[in-house]
């Protein structure tokens, strides 16, 4: 679970933040136990005790945001570094490894399951959640528009992604850094498959997106 962000377009650590009766992070944390039998949170490197901090997550409990892991540990400089750092912390006998932003509190047990049900098939090395871009898409460059983008086979994509642990932890030996995990394993050939994600499984991205979370939970109860 990757909650390390330092929330700079937000103003502050959203994943720390209170979405109904617990902290935003926590209800990923509950959503993974549905498909883990571990969870392991990567918080922010800034975390109260400062850089490296190895008691990092003491201090987050401190503050009354214990998310509920099983393992917690202090992330990088950037994200792919934050996964690498929970990824070593994740036993090496682990089949399939989730990775999930802990700032899509939405992400339900069923998107979970959906994932890992299908990183179990022969021949994937990673599976993601997608919807298809409904919007019309268009290059612009100083305010000027250039063209009009065709947007068939375009999707944005959502965690939780399911991966292979072993292709997962080759492609993160590379070093590289990309806004997801699967773009990792693009960059080194491997097969990445998509199911049907949730329209609800939004980003925690500015403080009107927690407003946003707080009323499609209370429209749809998880």
């Amino acid at each position: 679970m990757v909650a390390g962000g330092s929330g700079r377009r937000f103003g502050a650590p959203k994943q720390f933040l209170k979405l109904g009766d617990r902290p935003v992070a926590a209800w990923s944390v509950e959503a993974a136990r549905s498909v883990a039998n571990g969870v392991v949170v990567v918080v922010p490197a800034d975390a109260p005790g400062g850089p490296g901090d190895t008691q990092a997550a003491d201090h987050v409990r401190d503050q009354g945001t214990d998310l509920g892991a099983d393992v917690t540990v202090v992330g990088g400089p950037s994200r792919a570094d934050s996964v690498r750092a929970g990824l070593a912390a994740v036993p090496e006998d682990a089949a399939i490894i989730v990775v999930h932003d802990a700032a899509r509190p939405l992400a339900g047990a069923d998107l979970f399951a959906a994932v890992v049900a299908a990183a179990k098939v022969d021949g994937t090395d990673g599976v993601i959640p997608v919807l298809p871009v409904s919007d019309t898409l268009k290059r612009t460059s100083k305010g000027v528009v250039l063209s009009t983008v065709d947007r068939d086979g375009l999707v944005t994509v959502q965690t939780p992604q399911a991966f292979d642990a072993r292709a997962l932890r080759a492609a993160h030996r590379s070093g590289g850094d990309a806004t997801d995990d699967a773009g990792l394993l693009e960059a080194v050939g491997a097969t990445v498959r998509t199911v049907p994600g949730d329209p609800r499984n939004l980003k925690i991205t500015r403080p009107e997106d927690l407003d946003l979370a707080e009323a499609l939970m209370r429209a749809v109860p998880r």
